[in-house]
């Protein structure tokens, strides 16, 4: 045999009793916690909930103030030009006939249904338009997906400071619920569900969180914006109905005088009712923007600072779970029992 191939097979026998007697790679330890540092953790994660709902009540409300100015300005710009306008108050005009007619006694009948038709146009005009770009449901859904997304940078960050893996800080975050609205269980997220959940709204857990608070407020905007509207349509019925008796006598005048005299009688008439209109216009547009403007501010506050049912609703209930759980004594919003 070739003393090169002798000595090759030798050094391929050594090698493979080498790989052989080799240890087996084992699997890395789980690191010793002490007690005291995952108190420490426990504090930390508290820190962290507390500071990102303040950034997130700084990010609700630039949001809002944002959406305050849109709605003004669509009020200002397309609203309030399209109710005072010549034509528009024709048009109410008939429906104001049309009302009294069909009212049947019922008292403010007219002015009830035109507050009702004026609500519809507000939506379409103002509400519909901004809410295209910006309106509270959207701020709402923004502000808990931040709170959840400030605590996920925390949490390896905590990790690292305290040398603890993060697989052991995550089963820890599995132990500390941040939504409890169950039964059933899927109605329940631990934070750790939260923060790696993306995104955060294909999580059961959140879309109830965000229904809950949806119902519990109902529709108080629309309320709100209806009984902004009643007095503008109040006054608006008021001097509509009051318009209407000389309209009709205006109107048999010119029947009785004939075609061509008949039509000059009521073009005289159209041109008075016109003047009446436009001398009554700043009053209306005064009456529209204040009632509007007043009743608007008070449920925008009511967007921005309740807790149940405003657009911090959700940010406020992960963080009375998770504050509750950890050691803060403080009621959870949305009628849920803190955890002890």
């Amino acid at each position: 045999m070739n003393p090169r191939a002798l000595v090759v097979a030798a050094l391929l026998l050594l090698a493979g009793c080498a790989t052989s007697a080799r240890a087996p790679v084992s699997a890395p330890q789980a690191v010793v916690v002490s007690a005291q540092t995952w108190q420490q953790i426990d504090r930390e994660i508290l820190s962290a909930s507390q500071q990102a709902t303040e950034q997130v009540k700084l990010f609700a409300r630039g949001s809002m103030e944002h959406w305050r100015t849109r709605v003004y300005q669509q009020t200002e710009e397309n609203f309030i030009p399209w109710f005072s306008s010549y034509w528009t108050q024709e048009w109410l005009s008939m429906k104001v006939s049309w009302y009294t007619i069909s009212a049947g006694g019922e008292q403010d009948a007219s002015a009830k249904r035109l507050a009702a038709y004026l609500l519809e146009q507000y939506q379409e005009k103002v509400l519909a338009p901004v809410a295209v770009e910006i309106d509270p449901d959207a701020i709402l859904a923004q502000a808990t997906a931040f709170y959840a997304q400030l605590m996920a940078q925390q949490m390896p960050l905590i990790a690292q400071r305290h040398g603890v893996p993060i697989a052991q800080l995550n089963g820890r975050l599995q132990k500390i619920p941040a939504i409890a609205l169950g039964p059933p269980p899927a109605r329940d997220a631990s934070l750790f569900k939260v923060i790696s959940t993306e995104p955060l709204n294909t999580l059961p857990a959140y879309a109830a969180l965000i229904d809950k608070i949806h119902t519990d407020g109902g529709a108080k905007g629309i309320s709100s914006t209806e009984a902004a509207m009643a007095p503008v349509a109040k006054r608006a019925s008021q001097r509509i109905e009051a318009e209407m008796a000389p309209r009709g006598a205006a109107s048999a005048v010119a029947a009785a005088a004939g075609k061509l005299a008949g039509a000059m009688i009521s073009v005289g008439v159209a041109g008075i009712r016109a003047i009446i209109q436009a001398n009554d216009r700043p009053d209306s547009e005064a009456l529209i923007r204040s009632s509007l403007g007043n009743t608007f501010d008070k449920a925008w506050q009511k967007l921005l600072q309740n807790p149940t049912t405003g657009v911090m609703a959700g940010t406020l209930h992960m963080a009375g779970q998770v504050e509750g759980n950890l050691g803060v004594n403080k009621p959870t919003p949305i009628g849920v029992s803190a955890v002890p």
